[in-house]
């Protein structure tokens, strides 16, 4: 037979304790709200606004009647002969005669340690994200939710949500020391509320914000956080074991860059894009038929605005939910491991959007941004800046970076916008910014960070690839730290990009003039692992599509785009090409949109589509074409000075066969038989690919696939070959080794 027994005192609460927890704004609620010990007996309070009568039921029977402290809703009882804490439940009757029994948040010690706290606030916590966030767990044998928020600046932070009716009365947290988090248990609670923080700053500010570690969030617009527990199990075992033994720099690398939301749509379903799971297996499929080794997605990490192509990131831990949720986004990486193809994430560190729910001042400080705009504030794209010289935002970063390798498997992660982290002056004119402590415009806190980071990354993933985006001449940028380099495995070779799309976007009349820019970057080509991007930057906002840079006529511009391709696949280097741009789309790309698939119904689409297929698989097969990508021993320039016919040539080596592979381009619409060309060795060379093969749409002019030596010395050489080069045709032929 349950009992009731009216509450014994008020515990002696002071009135300034009790002001500060009735106005949500004590930094330790747990130290008035659970259960204390007193000499009286065990006293217990909750805070439950709207509550008519609070009981407390204890060994599942017996329950003792609360009294109410105070109308705003907060009640007490003492229970005596109790001297220590024990398991209990609240019974509690709302106005509306609704009766819940609950277990008591404030009954339970967090979740999160010391050794924890300390990590964090020091920068070296790796995994800080398996204790920052909202995690379902066990404590004390009662399942529940654990929340930890980083906000050391707030007067008072509580979780509120899809479970307390998004009221931050029930569930204020308490700060745990001076590390600056706050945490709370709720128990009976599982995966699926949605969340978020509600913060109360020291200005008076109240602001709701999602969990910065957030696993999952809301489908866009929306923006609330959601409690998620993963249940998907990984089958690409054998994939990691490769790839932890992976030398990327010394194997072929070909890589499809990919925007999830607009590779694919379904008309038939008012433009939808694909899901996660849907887009699997047909981006799966396409890539390995087209022999590619990698896809790269543009940034997948939720953010609020589409026309950002996920480059203004406000939720760094969790996959956009705009095509499925975490354990989708899992089978989508899965699936292309257990296809043969590897997944390189776009990830933003540099800077972070201003909207009011997300990181921008997060506590009502400049948290994880400078408060200085000098420092704090991107002119050029309206957006914060991280504080690389904070602990606790470099240590953010650098989980998120591990935590995309660990949860997703990602085999790599290509960092955006790294020259704009690099200098302190980037996209500003004077007086706008901060010299270093030297006196310079280097940013040296960021320098620090990303040596960190790559550090701890190649450290943690032997096999994974850090690339960066830097468009500068930054020294050693894809270097070993301890050489002085900044640690990344490549960089994209942004001023090949440049310079060649300058030199075939112009009429090869006047080509003539700007030889300089198809052979400069062969000046630096090994001063860095580049990878030679051809990316979305280069198909929007004007710029046209690859096609469509091309000049001349229809066939004129196929044939341009052919001889190019064939020659940035012979080119030192590795590849990655924007979808679309393997079967030729006209239209610059739309992220709202499909690529334009139907063109792949006519032949010329087709044949260029097959050509890229071609491509991938000569590379990928022969050995010369990537083995010594970043060793001058593996290039020799035969011809770079014939800027009269807009010919090149040069051989590409595998010093550990000695497979030898001539690359001869004629960017120039004229046909140039009997042309002479120097040869290392004596012997039958093979014609391996023909950009002008009617079999991808050109002219087939062409040496009838085998060619003899000559012994007339040229170029160097004793021997050499008589060729007929093509019009705006690249030829590979596979020379004899010597």
């Amino acid at each position: 037979m349950e009992r009731e027994a009216e509450a014994t005192g008020s515990g002696g609460i002071a009135a300034e304790e009790l002001d500060r927890l009735l106005s949500l704004r004590h930094p330790n609620p747990h130290a008035i709200l659970g259960a204390h010990p007193t000499p009286a007996g065990v006293v217990v309070r909750t805070f439950r606004p709207g509550a008519r009568h609070v009981s407390v039921i204890a060994d599942g029977a017996h329950a003792w009647r609360m009294g109410k402290l105070d109308e705003a809703g907060l009640f007490e009882v003492t229970i005596g002969g109790r001297h220590e804490p024990f398991p209990y439940e609240l019974r509690v009757q709302y106005g509306g005669g609704e009766v819940v029994t609950v277990r008591d948040p404030y009954a339970f010690p967090p979740a999160i340690g010391e050794l924890d706290l300390h990590l964090w606030n020091e920068g070296r916590h790796q995994r800080i994200y398996e204790k920052l966030g909202a995690h379902p767990c066990e404590i004390d044998g009662v399942a529940g939710v654990a929340f930890a928020v980083w906000a050391p600046n707030a007067r008072g932070v509580s979780v509120v949500g899809d479970f307390n009716e998004w009221d931050g009365r029930p569930h204020m947290m308490r700060e745990l020391g001076s590390s600056g988090v706050w945490e709370i248990f709720i128990p009976g609670l599982g995966p699926g509320p949605r969340y978020k923080f509600e913060i109360r700053a020291w200005t008076g500010n109240l602001t709701l914000k999602a969990d910065p570690f957030a696993a999952a969030a809301e489908v866009p617009p929306a923006t609330a956080s959601i409690i998620h527990r993963s249940a998907y199990q990984f089958g690409d075992g054998e994939w990691l074991a490769t790839r932890a033994r992976h030398d990327a720099l010394r194997s072929p690398l070909s890589i499809y860059e990919v925007h999830l939301g607009s590779w694919r749509r379904v008309p038939e379903e008012g433009n939808r894009p694909l899901s996660y799971r849907e887009i699997a297996p047909l981006l799966a499929d396409y890539a390995h038929d087209m022999g590619f080794t990698h896809v790269e997605l543009l940034p997948v990490m939720e953010h609020p605005f589409a026309g950002s192509w996920g480059y203004q990131v406000t939720g760094y831990f969790a996959p956009t939910a705009r095509w499925g949720g975490p354990d989708d986004f899992k089978y989508l990486v899965d699936h292309l491991h257990r296809r043969g193809i590897g997944v390189i994430l776009d990830w933003v560190p540099a800077h972070f959007p201003t909207d009011a729910f997300a990181l921008g001042r997060f506590d009502g400080t400049a948290l994880f941004e400078h408060l200085d705009a000098r420092k704090g504030f991107h002119p050029e794209w309206d957006t914060y800046i991280f504080n690389f010289g904070r602990n606790e935002v470099r240590n953010f970063l650098i989980a998120n970076a591990l935590y995309w390798l660990d949860e997703y498997h990602a085999d790599g992660l290509r960092v955006d916008a790294v020259a704009s982290m690099l200098y302190l002056d980037y996209a500003r004119r004077n007086g706008e910014w901060i010299p270093n402590a030297y006196g310079g415009r280097e940013d040296l806190e960021a320098i620090d960070f990303i040596k960190a980071l790559n550090e701890t990354v190649y450290a943690n993933h032997p096999g994974v690839m850090m690339i960066a985006e830097e468009s500068t001449d930054w020294p050693a940028v894809s270097r070993p730290t301890y050489l002085g380099g900044l640690g990344f495995g490549f960089k994209w070779d942004m001023g090949w990009m440049h310079d060649t799309l300058d030199y075939f976007a112009k009429d090869p009349i006047y080509r003539r003039y700007h030889q300089r820019d198809v052979t400069f970057g062969f000046l630096y080509a090994w001063t860095e692992n580049f990878i030679l991007p051809l990316s979305h930057d280069e198909v929007v906002h004007g710029k046209r599509s690859m096609l469509s840079k091309m000049p001349g006529d229809r066939w004129r511009q196929f044939a341009n785009l052919r001889a190019l391709y064939g020659y940035m696949w012979a080119r030192p280097g590795k590849k990655m090409l924007f979808m679309g741009g393997e079967f030729g789309q006209w239209r610059e790309w739309n992220h709202d949109e499909s690529l334009d698939w139907n063109l792949l119904e006519q032949p010329e689409h087709r044949q260029l589509q097959d050509l890229v297929r071609e491509l991938n698989r000569i590379y990928r097969a022969e050995p010369a074409l990537w083995e010594a990508d970043a060793d001058p021993a593996g290039f020799h320039f035969v011809d770079a000075d014939n800027a009269d016919d807009n010919v090149i040539a040069f051989i590409r080596i595998a010093p550990k066969s000695g497979r030898r592979v001539l690359c001869i381009c004629n960017f120039s619409p004229v046909v140039r038989n009997g042309y002479r060309v120097g040869a290392p060795a004596a012997g039958v060379c093979r014609e391996i690919l023909n950009t002008d093969s009617a079999y991808f749409g050109g002219g087939n002019v062409g040496n009838g696939g085998a060619i003899a030596t000559a012994p007339v010395p040229h170029h160097g050489f004793e021997h050499s070959l008589e060729l007929t080069l093509p019009p705006l045709a690249t030829l590979w032929i596979e020379l004899p080794r010597g």
